[in-house]
């Protein structure tokens, strides 16, 4: 566990003499920050002895509910559980009008009980050291699509695009078009700066399939290093948006007409020297790839609910939009799953197309990389890759319902192995209270299908 040595505090407030506050946050099973607001004077007693935190905060609904039977509640008696900051996440948050930082925290593995047994970056900890144990060194990259909407709603009530920089509102988009970037150039801008303040290493921009949508990507690393920067990147989208007047979101289907959002991750796996294992002149990649490939395509189903974690997830899932509807795989082929871009050999990857920009990144690559481990472990074959229109081809397609993949992590014999029958009693408890909260909820769908008719 990579948690902050004093001197990192120390260190930090000498250089920044005019920070007043400290944001404290850690995140949750549903990748909601949650925390406190301390003051300056405060900070070196969290590094020195961590900073209490109920047991509750690691097993909250995605509205901020308790849920009673995750085992975090009156079974403990919301116990305070002590976290620690993480070494590198004390950084300056440069929108806000006090001079404020912020730090990230994570539950100690024995301090923090209960609550360490829910704290997802901790799964992923523990899957990435079930990897290195065997010679196997994670590399990973997310690229992250988002809406910028207007921070106002339309006469109906309902989110619209944010206004561009000549005042009007887009009502269509080019794709990789440049104007559309051009646009959002003060928002682009001061985003990039914050990125560069942060150590967070945004690179490629991209304007994406809707009005308003945009795709950064983020440069590949070390599996954990790649994730808390993703995590440490959606807040910076989001709060640069709220500075220019806007919202962000990273719902998965804001829009029932216009593109979902993704999170593409891109996954290799190297050596204790840093080498590609995946690297060859082959564009299908090495034997050791397409194993990673089986083992992911034979865990999917058991997976889906890390990567695709909402209701409003599964509506992203349709035909001939770019989102993958089945558990295929190829080679340079956007139509699949499970894709093998191009490149020189040295580059060679898979990128797991499946997850909603709405899941939780700690969570999602805990998944794809147990479902890599599952499949160098067991020599499993992902048999030929696709070729041509992989919707087309598509002969077992994935559940398209919330409850569907809930069940299937649910009766996971191997999810409980990989990922702990700990985290998964938190994980899903939460889960399972959201699904009965949905579909309690009696909303403007129902009204307008069924009010008049039944």
């Amino acid at each position: 566990m990579n948690f902050a040595a004093l001197d990192e505090a120390r260190s930090f407030l000498a250089a920044n003499p005019d920070i007043d506050m400290i944001e404290l946050f850690i995140l949750d099973a549903n990748g909601v920050p949650r925390g406190k607001l301390l003051h300056r004077e405060e900070l070196l007693a969290v590094y020195e002895s961590g900073r209490p935190l109920p047991s509750t905060i690691l097993g909250l609904t995605l509205n901020g509910d308790d849920v009673e039977n995750s085992g975090l509640v009156w079974d403990v008696g919301d116990i305070d559980c002590r976290a620690y900051p993480l070494a590198g996440s004390l950084v300056r948050l440069p929108w806000r009008q006090i001079p404020t930082a912020a730090v990230q925290v994570s539950m100690h593995p024995q301090e923090g009980l209960p609550a360490s047994i829910a704290d997802p970056r901790h799964l992923l900890i523990k899957v990435i050291d079930g990897l290195k144990a065997e010679g196997y060194h994670p590399v990973m990259a997310c690229e992250l699509e988002f809406y910028l909407l207007d921070a106002k709603r339309d006469g109906n009530g309902r989110p619209q695009p944010a206004l561009d920089a000549d005042g009007g509102r887009p009502r269509s988009t080019q794709v990789y078009g440049l104007r559309e970037l051009e646009q959002i150039e003060p928002f682009l801008a001061d985003l990039y700066a914050a990125c560069k303040l942060q150590g967070i290493p945004a690179r490629t921009a991209i304007s994406e399939y809707a009005p308003g949508q945009v795709e950064i990507t983020l440069e590949h690393g070390d599996a954990l290093e790649a994730m808390d920067q993703a995590v440490r990147y959606k807040r910076l989208v989001k709060a640069v948006a709220h500075k220019h007047g806007m919202q962000a979101t990273f719902m998965a289907k804001p829009f029932d007409h216009l593109a979902g959002t993704g999170m593409h991750m891109h996954v290799s796996i190297a050596d204790a020297a840093d080498r590609n294992l995946f690297a060859s002149q082959d564009p299908a990649g090495t034997p050791l790839l397409r194993q990673a490939v089986g083992g992911m395509l034979a865990s999917l189903l058991e997976s889906l609910l890390l990567f695709c974690p909402n209701a409003n997830s599964y509506r992203r899932f349709q035909s001939n939009s770019y989102a993958p509807l089945a558990p295929t795989w190829g080679v340079d082929n956007r139509t699949v799953s499970l894709r093998v871009p191009g490149g020189p050999a040295n580059s060679r990857h898979i990128e797991h197309r499946i997850c909603g920009a709405d899941a939780n990144p700690y969570l999602a690559a805990a998944a794809i990389l147990a479902g890599i481990h599952r499949g160098l472990r067991e020599n499993l074959d992902p048999g030929e890759p696709v070729q041509g229109n992989g919707y087309a081809q598509a002969t077992e397609l994935l559940p398209t319902d919330w409850l569907t993949s809930l069940v299937a992590l649910e009766q996971s014999a191997w999810a409980r192995d990989a990922l702990g029958s700990e985290f998964l009693g938190v994980y899903l408890a939460v889960k399972r209270a959201e699904y009965r909260q949905f579909m309690a909820e009696v909303g403007e769908q129902d009204w307008r299908w069924y009010l008049a008719q039944a």
